[in-house]
């Protein structure tokens, strides 16, 4: 060797060298999904928590709402997509492969409001909710809202109507609904992700109707149950189908997803809006993640799949605490050998 270098000159040269030659560290990977804010107070504990006991796995998670997920999978720029509203078939036809609808926890629409006078919590039935949305009721003093509220001082004050914006997971839960209640609603606006709203003001995810009714006297809208919780929202009791008037809850969720199980597809796409049961909350919905069956990067595949299992064993136990219904035993088990199916070039990941 040259000798122009000094000893210590010779060491740094040569850890110079090998640095070069070593591969990066293993383990370092970084799985990017993107959509529904729904579940998005669960995901982000659930990233959290994961990655604290798998430092070596990061989560980078973009809360778009579930349109915004769906199309980032399907163009392939995310490795999973969150929504809360299954994919349809024609969505499907687009994707460059077979695509797995995981679900992951059972959470509540909550429809909020913001109007002083009222000391319990206000009572709406399904016709009143869906002629609110229409446009049809526009006084919080009207007589259809006054006689389920016979004992609450209502004011003469115009009703606004809030709604998401971009394509919501939670929005297609609200409109299934009030399709599934209200031929009108039905045959005038009907379900989806996106739909033309006959009144009312937008705004971006469920932090943004929160937001529009937290400012906004004698505005209603919609949100995810957690969201109601965190800004100490007022919401509303809603008469389900037996007649009973039930708040948002953990207890009304769970009463609500009792039955899942039985009626499970094996796609898992299906519908959990106006439950049977006294102690069913109406407005239910599941939430999945979308994960395609063979994986491009088979380091990624193993961490997702890794991921997938913990969220059904250890992530479920968080689901609760934060007003999620986790999913019924029979439901985690069906997920969990769908999860087996998951592959990269031919191999099994698990």
């Amino acid at each position: 060797m040259n000798n122009r270098f000094s000893p210590i000159g010779r060491l740094l040269l040569a850890m110079v060298c090998l640095a070069v030659s070593l591969p990066a560290l293993a383990g370092d990977i970084t799985v990017n999904g993107a959509g529904a804010t729904f579940p998005y107070p669960l995901y982000s504990k659930w990233f959290y928590e994961y990655s604290n006991a798998h430092p070596g796995v990061k989560f980078n998670y973009q809360s778009i709402g579930s349109g915004g997920g769906i199309k980032q999978i399907t163009a392939g720029t995310v490795d999973f997509g969150a929504t809360d509203a299954p994919m349809t078939d024609e969505e499907m036809k687009k994707l460059p492969g077979a695509i797995l609808h995981l679900p992951t926890a059972i959470g509540a629409v909550s429809v909020v409001y913001n109007v002083e006078g009222i000391k319990d919590a206000l009572k709406l039935s399904p016709e009143a909710l869906a002629e609110i949305f229409l446009g049809k009721i526009g006084k919080w003093n009207d007589p259809k809202i006054a006689a389920l509220n016979k004992d609450a001082k209502l004011p003469a004050l115009d009703i606004v109507v809030a709604h998401r914006s971009d394509g919501s997971g939670t929005t297609d839960i609200f409109t299934n609904y009030l399709t599934t209640v209200s031929k009108e609603w039905k045959d005038k606006v009907g379900r989806g992700k996106s739909v033309n709203w006959p009144v009312g003001l937008g705004g971006k995810g469920n932090e943004g109707v929160a937001g529009v009714v937290k400012q906004t006297p004698g505005a209603i809208g919609y949100v995810e149950l957690a969201f109601a919780q965190q800004n100490k929202m007022k919401d509303a009791a809603l008469k389900n189908r037996e007649g009973h008037f039930v708040s948002p809850s953990l207890d009304g969720t769970s009463a609500a997803a009792a039955g899942a199980a039985k009626t499970m597809p094996a796609d898992y796409r299906m519908s959990l809006v106006d439950a049977p049961g006294k102690d069913s909350y109406p407005i239910c919905g599941l939430t999945w993640l979308l994960v395609y069956k063979d994986q491009q990067d088979a380091e990624k595949g193993k961490a997702i799949v890794s991921f997938l299992k913990w969220a059904l064993k250890d992530g479920q136990k968080m689901n609760a605490p934060l007003l999620y219904a986790p999913l019924p035993k029979a439901v985690a088990e069906k997920v969990d050998k769908t999860i087996r199916e998951i592959k990269a070039g031919g191999k099994s990941l698990n």
